[in-house]
């Protein structure tokens, strides 16, 4: 059973991001140097973020009681706030590669900013979902059984929907994020900030998954749709996805802006 629970999380957890990195990104090299830069930026940020939880848990003592849920708060701003920032400054190393691979082979065609957008995005949250769930994953082979003292039985069914949904929001996010930089439309930026503040938040709420399980989901489901049209997609675009009508849908479009 405990092997059964280990495979069923891990392909619910990773299985999308593992099909969009296969049929998406595996195929070309630039691709996937790209989305491993942008994981590593995403591990330099949760570095920075608990170096910052280091030093507010040494300043207050590492105090039980009621400062612990003000520093719980803290951390979770903190850490929303530096991913956001190293996003910022991995656009900005995108921005500056993308113009020198235009001036070294001005005959090839460079990787438009919505194409980067996605591959960066993927590349954050497969990161991100690995280091939140590993070490859950891992509790699930045993020794133990999950609810035996009247705790929730689903915990490891909920942490793996809950890590799929943040992979895929960080792909969203990034689709936003960059097009917001692109237009120097700050409140996409703003508007990226406080929905993964929002969904970081939901997390206080467990065991409670039923609210907080959903809740995020439906968070997914409105930043897919609006990342969608972000990036240039239209419902007749869609339309001729789902029909197979329409060959070059716009992820795997190598136009630039």
């Amino acid at each position: 059973m405990t092997a059964a629970v280990f495979f069923g999380c891990a392909f619910i957890a990773f299985g999308p991001a593992l099909a969009l990195y296969i049929f998406t990104i595996a195929t070309d090299p630039l691709r996937i140097i790209f989305l491993i830069v942008g994981a590593f930026f995403w591990l330099i940020s949760l570095l920075l973020s608990s170096l910052v939880w280091f030093v507010a848990r040494a300043i207050t003592d590492n105090r039980d009681g009621p400062i612990e849920k003000y520093l719980l708060i803290f951390g979770v701003l903190a850490s929303v706030l530096i991913q956001e920032m190293f996003r910022f400054a991995y656009y900005r190393l995108l921005k500056k590669a993308n113009e020198g691979l235009k001036t070294i082979n001005p005959d090839e065609p460079a990787p438009s900013m919505r194409l980067l957008a996605y591959v960066s995005g993927l590349g954050f949250g497969i990161m991100s979902g690995v280091f939140s769930f590993v070490n859950t994953l891992s509790d699930s082979l045993g020794p133990g059984t999950v609810g035996i003292h009247g705790d929730s039985p689903y915990f490891f069914l909920n942490s793996a929907f809950m890590t799929q949904v943040i992979i895929l929001l960080h792909m969203f996010w990034g689709i936003i994020f960059f097009d917001g930089c692109e237009k120097k439309n700050w409140y996409l930026l703003l508007a990226v900030i406080l929905t993964h503040l929002l969904v970081s938040a939901l997390t206080f709420l467990n065991p409670q998954y039923e609210i907080s399980l959903v809740s995020a989901y439906m968070i997914m489901v409105l930043t897919g749709i609006w990342a969608f049209f972000v990036a240039g997609g239209s419902r007749r675009s869609l339309k001729r996805y789902l029909l197979c009508q329409d060959k070059n849908f716009l992820l795997y479009s190598q136009r630039s802006r």
